[in-house]
């Protein structure tokens, strides 16, 4: 049983990107049409870059050259422990088809649409926190 409040602990940023390493699925914070816009992506942490992929139309392709945000998460609600990181950085298209081969290999689509494109996140700032059992 839970009782005590969860302590909250900053991870370093190699830390947090190992944790948003082991989790499939993030969200990507945007601007789309002037809007704040919120997108769940399959993704994957390759050379410390996130990187996922997208079909030709979608809103995913506004955030090239954007500063965006990335967040994942694993927290338990019932004990109130687990992890969060956000990632921002600048969005760009990968063009090179040695990088988006590569890519394709390792980012392999959840829904049945051509996913032609790929996009890569570098991280220019990345932060993390672990909300640990407070009974311990």
């Amino acid at each position: 049983m839970h009782s005590d409040p969860s302590r909250m602990c900053e991870l370093t940023t190699e830390d947090s990107l190992r944790r948003l390493a082991s989790v499939p699925i993030g969200r990507i914070v945007f601007t789309h049409e002037a809007l704040p816009a919120i997108r769940p992506v399959n993704h994957r942490v390759v050379d410390g870059d996130i990187v996922f992929r997208c079909h030709e139309g979608a809103a995913l392709l506004t955030v090239v050259e954007q500063v965006v945000a990335y967040e994942a998460d694993q927290i338990d609600a019932g004990t109130h422990t687990g992890w969060s990181v956000i990632v921002t950085g600048k969005a760009s298209l990968v063009e090179d088809p040695d990088d988006i081969s590569r890519y394709e290999q390792v980012v392999r689509p959840w829904v049945d649409l051509p996913m032609a494109r790929v996009i890569r996140i570098l991280p220019e700032f990345v932060t993390g926190f672990e909300l640990i059992d407070g009974d311990r």
